[in-house]
């Protein structure tokens, strides 16, 4: 079968490799109808994440069809239609028995970092009744795409802030995992929604798809805290979502925070960032943080089928699996306003 491989020292290259075969009887195998491309992705590729195995199939978005499965897989069949989490997890360790499955002993990030991924034909689940769910019949693959992971890690934002009814949300960053955090922060219940980012085309999307209700570019807004006030009667936020990842982005987040709120952080830092533990002292700061929590993913895509959910608005562009190194081009250098690749399989 074809497919991306990560030869190391920041070189990617399309091969022809040999179809995944099960391993362990807990294993699927699913071909792959949708996959996409992910900053993560970049990550490895520019040697930032140093579990990363050489020599590997890179991606850990997708959707698909399962094709074969091993002897103790019990919740799927065969021509099922899945999405994947990104986060592989046993279900049965402490972590996972207690809902921590991001820090399940035996899973984690392992599909497209330590095993082979999915930007190919075909790919191999480990633990495939807790990493793969059924998609309902009403939800397209291009509907799900992103259910295991952008939507996942934007709907865990939105729930570690704690969202009461009339709250007043800010997420900054109007990136993938951004948008997707704005629209949950709304499906729990929001009613005020502040986008922030400096890209104003983002802003736009944001706009466009009614994600958000004011929209502020930092580079444009002299005093952001007061311009918040001015929208929440006095407040700062009521809950604020950091999504780019940026130095100059987590310093704001504990400004624009209202005394007494969550600060949630859902982006990856390449280097270490210093909290403000005076600023978060004085103003009684809850802080939590994550990666991709994908124990949500049933109650997700019921909230696409319920039409509550949309990011079909996410992919810009669409390519084969022949062509992805172009998509790499593309999604690197944020050609056309690239935001999402729906990776096709060769016909």
């Amino acid at each position: 079968m074809k497919a991306l491989v990560y030869i190391g020292d920041k070189k990617i290259e399309l091969k022809e490799i040999e179809n995944p075969k099960i391993i362990d009887s807990k294993d699927a195998i699913v071909k792959v109808q949708l996959s996409s491309i992910c900053t993560s992705d970049f990550h490895i590729i520019n040697g930032q994440v140093p579990r990363a195995n050489k020599n590997i199939v890179l991606g850990h978005e997708f959707v698909g069809e399962v094709v074969e499965t091993g002897s103790e897989v019990k919740k799927l069949n065969i021509g099922d239609r899945v999405s994947a989490n990104c986060i592989t997890f046993c279900g049965e360790c402490y972590y996972c028995k207690n809902g921590f499955i991001n820090n399940c002993e035996k899973g984690g990030w392992e599909i497209g970092c330590r095993i082979n991924g999915c930007q190919a034909e075909y790919v191999r689940v480990p633990f495939a009744d807790m990493s793969l769910n059924i998609i309902p019949q009403n939800v397209t693959y291009k509907n799900a795409l992103f259910v295991g992971d952008i939507l996942a890690s934007g709907y865990f934002g939105a729930e570690l802030c704690d969202i009461k009814n009339n709250d007043t949300v800010s997420v900054i960053g109007a990136g993938p995992v951004g948008l997707c955090a704005m629209m949950s922060a709304r499906a729990f219940g929001a009613k005020k929604i502040i986008a922030i980012d400096i890209n104003e085309d983002r802003l736009n999307i944001a706009k466009e798809n009614k994600l958000a209700d004011f929209f502020i570019n930092p580079n444009k807004v002299s005093n952001i805290e007061e311009y918040i006030k001015d929208i929440n009667n006095g407040r700062l936020s009521d809950g604020t979502i950091e999504a780019a990842g940026g130095e100059n982005t987590f310093d704001l987040a504990w400004k624009i925070a209202r005394p007494n709120s969550i600060v949630a952080l859902v982006a990856m830092y390449e280097k270490p960032q210093i909290l403000p533990l005076n600023i978060m002292y004085g103003k009684n700061l809850i802080f939590k943080t994550g990666g991709v929590d994908a124990i949500h993913s049933d109650e997700i895509l019921q909230l696409i089928s319920q039409g509550k959910l949309n990011t079909d608005f996410l992919i810009t562009h669409t390519i084969k699996l022949d062509n992805i190194l172009r998509g790499y081009e593309i999604f690197d250098k944020k050609e056309d306003n690239c935001i999402k690749i729906a990776v096709e399989p060769i016909e």
